[in-house]
């Protein structure tokens, strides 16, 4: 639980004892390495997952589209595409409107890999997050809900209202 860029946690008491706010931040700090290392497991590397599964639903973006989708580099980008190229599991051709522009396309080997370990995957991440009883289901839901919703209402002014630092 420590580096979590969080502060000095032990301040704060018994993590029982935590602000909700704080718990979700801790929580949210450690699934990514958790979920990237269970994806691993299954001899897939997590950003080629998700970019292949980000084809699936929307074929043919450019690069810096899908960059934008993972929150990750276009230098990222490039390197994944770079090996599942090689794996052929995607395929570069140059934009039809654009004849300088690159569009990712997932290809037949791209679709039966995901298929082949999404189910797997999908059962490890449920098994991971099941971790709530059933009768508090309703509040964990309400509160994840109107995350979201903050989330998605976080206006950029809100965002610049900081402190300068």
């Amino acid at each position: 639980m420590e580096n979590l860029g969080l502060g000095d946690l032990k301040q704060l008491g018994p993590m029982e004892e935590w602000p909700v706010g704080r718990l979700f931040g801790a929580a949210s700090r450690m699934s990514g390495p958790i979920v990237w290392r269970l994806i691993e497991r299954h001899g897939i590397s997590p950003a080629g997952f998700f970019l292949l599964r980000l084809l699936i639903v929307e074929d043919g973006l450019r690069p810096g589209e899908v960059a934008k989708h993972l929150l990750v580099t276009p230098a990222t980008v490039t390197s994944v595409v770079d090996t599942l190229e090689r794996n052929g599991h995607v395929r570069r051709e140059r934009s039809y409107r654009d004849r300088r522009g690159v569009m990712l396309r997932i290809t037949d080997s791209g679709r039966r890999l995901l298929a082949e370990k999404s189910k797997p995957i999908g059962h490890d991440l449920h098994t991971l997050y099941n971790v709530v009883e059933e009768g508090d289901e309703p509040a964990v839901r309400r509160f994840l809900l109107n995350l979201i919703k903050q989330f998605e209402n976080y206006s950029h002014e809100e965002e610049t209202k900081g402190d300068g630092a």
